[in-house]
């Protein structure tokens, strides 16, 4: 699909400066969308202008900052005028993980506010523009909206709410002709596994040593298991493909699935008691044996 010259439809993308957001910037700007790609630092700015047409036009946006939000809106709202907002794809989201026993609340509570109250924050923004132009909003899920492994509970919860968040606010505003999707991906290469791991490594050094100590072979174990995933991910262009269908297509899918179907993991972890849920997921991982008393 690409676009004629006489059609040029905006869209707004945040957390542009890598990884989905960045190939999601490229391809759209590449079918000939006006894209307007949020980003964090000059330097990302730049280096996508380099590869992209001089129709894609980067924005610093904070998805946590209202300032920043509201400053983006209205440089939004003034390059595109009576035509507005085609569409807007949520990406920005950060990983926080570890034992919950450990975690630090600040972290918990950034967890949320990026990738949650963000999501929210951004979509109240654009709304009116979105409205003038009977938009598409995408938001980039995760399987793990549907299933939490251990020690990804942060996040987890996190993709957990932006299930709610989606199906909420695809109801809401089918007042207005917009459509709501989101796009639950397994396991997608990009440098958020590289990210995911120094992330971890600060939380380490944070966290009471005694206390951590006592998780280190769990630790390990998943450790070993996400290099093993990270190894199987699929391609970006997957996360692509879903975000362009879910703007383009007359009639988008609500829920798009990529690798890992969430509602099959979901709907079969369901049919097994927790016990045996449980059991299967830490042999499967490799964690600790469960200590002598333990449930």
């Amino acid at each position: 699909m690409r676009l004629s010259n006489a059609s040029t439809p905006a869209v707004l993308i945040t957390g542009a400066s890598s990884g989905i957001g960045k190939a999601c910037a490229l391809e759209l700007d590449r079918l000939g969308f006006r894209v307007f790609a949020g980003v964090r630092s000059d330097a990302d700015a730049e280096a996508l202008k380099t590869k992209a047409s001089p129709r894609l036009m980067p924005l610093a946006i904070d998805v946590t900052d209202a300032a920043s939000i509201a400053a983006a809106a209205g440089v939004v709202a003034k390059e595109t005028g009576d035509a507005g907002l085609a569409g807007l794809v949520n990406n920005a989201g950060i990983v926080v993980s570890g034992p919950l026993e450990v975690v630090p609340l600040d972290a918990l509570r950034r967890q949320l506010e990026v990738n949650v109250v963000g999501q929210v924050a951004v979509t109240q923004a654009m709304l009116p523009l979105l409205r003038k132009a009977s938009g598409r909003v995408v938001h980039i899920g995760s399987v793990n909206g549907a299933m939490s492994p251990p020690y990804m509970g942060p996040y987890s919860a996190s993709k957990y709410a932006l299930e709610a968040i989606n199906d909420a606010l695809r109801l809401e505003l089918r007042t207005w002709g917009i459509k709501v999707s989101i796009v639950e991906a397994g396991p997608i290469a990009t440098p958020i596994w590289e990210k995911s791991a120094a992330a971890a490594d600060r939380l380490a050094k944070e966290s009471p040593g005694e206390i951590l100590k006592l998780y280190d072979a769990d630790l390990a174990a998943m450790r070993k298991m996400v290099e093993r995933v990270a190894r199987s991910a699929k391609p970006v262009e997957c996360v692509v493909r879903a975000v362009v269908h879910a703007l383009t297509a007359r009639r988008p899918k609500s829920r798009y699935y990529i690798g890992w179907n969430p509602s099959v993991l979901y709907t079969v972890f369901r049919l097994f008691p927790d016990r045996l849920r449980d059991w299967l997921i830490r042999r499967e991982i490799g964690l600790s044996k469960i200590a002598s008393g333990g449930g």
